[in-house]
This record gives C-alpha cells, sequence and structure tokens, in this order.
C-alpha cells in the first residue's frame, strides 16, 4: 500500500469541521438559482478567484455573504451531504461538526431552519455512508455575549441533539472571557465547551479558554507553542488541539506546510488533530490535510496512527465507540505493516 493509500484509509475522526464552510462555489451557485439569489460573481471561477485571503477576516467576509444562499432546510441538508460524500473516501469515521446558528438568524432565517436541515443530512449520512456525527452550536465571537445568550436560548429545543458549544469568527480583540457567563450557562446545560484560540489571537487567548471558559477542547491553538509553561500545561492536561494545517496555511499563519508547528506538537506530547477547517475555501478537506501535511513535514507511519488515535480520545464519542475506533486504527496498522 502507497503513503497516500495508507492515509486515505486510516480510520479518523474530524472535529473541527464548519459546515458552513464547506459551501463549494457549485452549490453555492445551484443554491443561488433555486432561491432566486443573487451573488456579486459571474461564476464559479470568479468565487475562486475571490479565495485569495491574506487573512482571517478576508475569508469571513466571503464566507459570510456565500452564507446568503442558504434558506431552506433542504438547502441544509444538500450542504450537510455534500460534505459527508466528500469525505467518505478519506477513512473518516466520526464529525463533530460546527455551525454558526448566528449567521443565519442574524439574515431572518428561524433557528429551525439550520438545525432542522442539518440533523436531516447527518442522519441520513449516517445511514447511507456509516458515519456517525454530532452537533456543535459556535457562537459568533464578533458579536456582543447577549446575542450568544439570545442564541443559546434559541436552541434549547434541541439542546438534546446538541453535543456541545464553540466560539469562533474574528478572533483579534475578541478575548475567551468575553463569553464567560454564557459558557457557564452552557455547562450547566450539560453541553460540552470548546473554542477557537491561539490561530490569530496570542497564548493569553488559550489560558482564557482554559481558565475563564474551562473548556474540553482547544481549537487550533498553534500559538501555544510560544509559552512553554503552556505547551506542558496542555500536556499535563492531555487537551486535545484540533489543528488545521491547510488553513494556517491560506490564512498566512505560515508561510510554507513545511514550516507548520504540527510535527513539532506531536514531539512535544501535545495531543494534536489534523482537521479541515472551512475546506471548500482552505483548498483541501480533510485527506488532503492529512496527505499534504504528512508529506510537507515528512510525518511517519507511526505519527500518522497517533494522529488518527487522537482524533477519536478526543472527540466526544461515548467511551465504547472510542474503543471501538481505537481497535480499528490498530487492526489496520496492524495489516499494512504485515503487507509491507
Amino acid at each position: 500500500m502507497d503513503f497516500e493509500g495508507f492515509i486515505r484509509g486510516l480510520p479518523k475522526a474530524e472535529l473541527h469541521l464548519h459546515i458552513e464552510g464547506s459551501l463549494e462555489p457549485e452549490l453555492m451557485f445551484e443554491l443561488a438559482g433555486r432561491n432566486g439569489v443573487a451573488l456579486p460573481f459571474a461564476n464559479v471561477e470568479a468565487v475562486r478567484a475571490a479565495y485569495a485571503f491574506s487573512n482571517l477576516q478576508d475569508f469571513l467576509d466571503i464566507y459570510y455573504a456565500g452564507a446568503g444562499v442558504l434558506l431552506t432546510e433542504q438547502d441544509f441538508k444538500d450542504l450537510a451531504l455534500a460534505y459527508f460524500r466528500r469525505v467518505a473516501g478519506d477513512g473518516v469515521r466520526h464529525v463533530e461538526l460546527f455551525f454558526d446558528p448566528q449567521t443565519h438568524t442574524d439574515r431572518g432565517l428561524p433557528f429551525s431552519v439550520a438545525i432542522e436541515g442539518l440533523l436531516a443530512g447527518m442522519a441520513e449520512a449516517e445511514q447511507s455512508l456509516g458515519i456517525t456525527s454530532s452537533l456543535i452550536l459556535c457562537f459568533l465571537r464578533h458579536l456582543d455575549e447577549d446575542a450568544a445568550f439570545a442564541t443559546l436560548k434559541a436552541a434549547e429545543p434541541w439542546l438534546d441533539r446538541i453535543q456541545g458549544v464553540g466560539l469562533d469568527s474574528s478572533e483579534v480583540g475578541h478575548p475567551p472571557s468575553k463569553f464567560a457567563r454564557v459558557f457557564k450557562a452552557a455547562r450547566e446545560r450539560g453541553l460540552k465547551l470548546v473554542a477557537h484560540a491561539g490561530e490569530e489571537g496570542p497564548p493569553e487567548y488559550v489560558y482564557e479558554a482554559l481558565d475563564v471558559l474551562h473548556v474540553d477542547r482547544i481549537d487550533h491553538g498553534n500559538r501555544s507553542l510560544e509559552d512553554e509553561a503552556l505547551v506542558r500545561r496542555l500536556v499535563a492536561e492531555g487537551m486535545t488541539l484540533t489543528v488545521c494545517p491547510l488553513s494556517n496555511l491560506k490564512l498566512c499563519v505560515v508561510k510554507d506546510l513545511k514550516d507548520h508547528p504540527l510535527k513539532r506538537m506531536l514531539g512535544l506530547g501535545l495531543k494534536a488533530t489534523i482537521n479541515s477547517d472551512d475546506p471548500a475555501y482552505f483548498g483541501g478537506y480533510l485527506g488532503q490535510n492529512w496527505i499534504q501535511t504528512a508529506q510537507a513535514l515528512g510525518l511517519t507511519r507511526d505519527e500518522l496512527v497517533t494522529l488518527a488515535r487522537n482524533s477519536f480520545t478526543g472527540s466526544f464519542l461515548p467511551p465504547a465507540a472510542v474503543e471501538r475506533h481505537l481497535a480499528e486504527i490498530d487492526a489496520y496498522a496492524a495489516r499494512a505493516a504485515a503487507a509491507a
């Protein structure tokens, strides 16, 4: 089995995927036509040409514009299914996907439209593709905490179908502590907690996510490496980092994939994982993130197996499900070694 084949067949989970960020230009135009939405682009090629970002905000501007074509439950179901079908060949067994309800409610859509459509797509993906999934509701950090509380309130009828809450959008200038009260309220409702921290924001934001929000997982976390004490703490606590290599490259967090800190993270004992973030915008779904990163950094098969195991032990799956996936990884690795 060649190296790329080994990676694609390796069982894995995706823990950092914004479902709105999987909206490909082709589907964007299809939904725009279905819903009578005018787009500021002449064609698919013009959309792709606009994907030349220099920073997070440049990306967010087009991300929010593109989401405007999502108007019905069917749209959200189609969006979810398109993503799951793309990753079915990448060895993906489980996904914990982010969605941004405020992106949709702020333009007049009822909360129910996005979540019911996504849940329908997730159910069909599990039935037809065998990929399990759960939802993480993200608060937009450029909005205020009262808006986040309103979103948590709107989510109440679906809390039994929501795994956790997260924090995304513009990081700089919007520290995690801004959302301390709403994260406490989410925890009291039995939800898991995650937050983007240390992508563009400083290590202090990672400390706040840990000490103020009391998160269960850190999304990105790259800049943690700037603080040796923080690294030691993350290792000691076994804190999962949901790292997104091609996203980091596209948003100029790293200048070259060969400079990406993922291999160093593993060497330091950090519980890193590989994820795609917003794959339609950042140049690749989960398989491409694994393959390109492995090639750029010279990751060994043992390191790849560690990353796969981290993706499940860092998930919010029940322990029995985690153990089943770990056993599948070990069996796969053993077969690959025997065939080598």
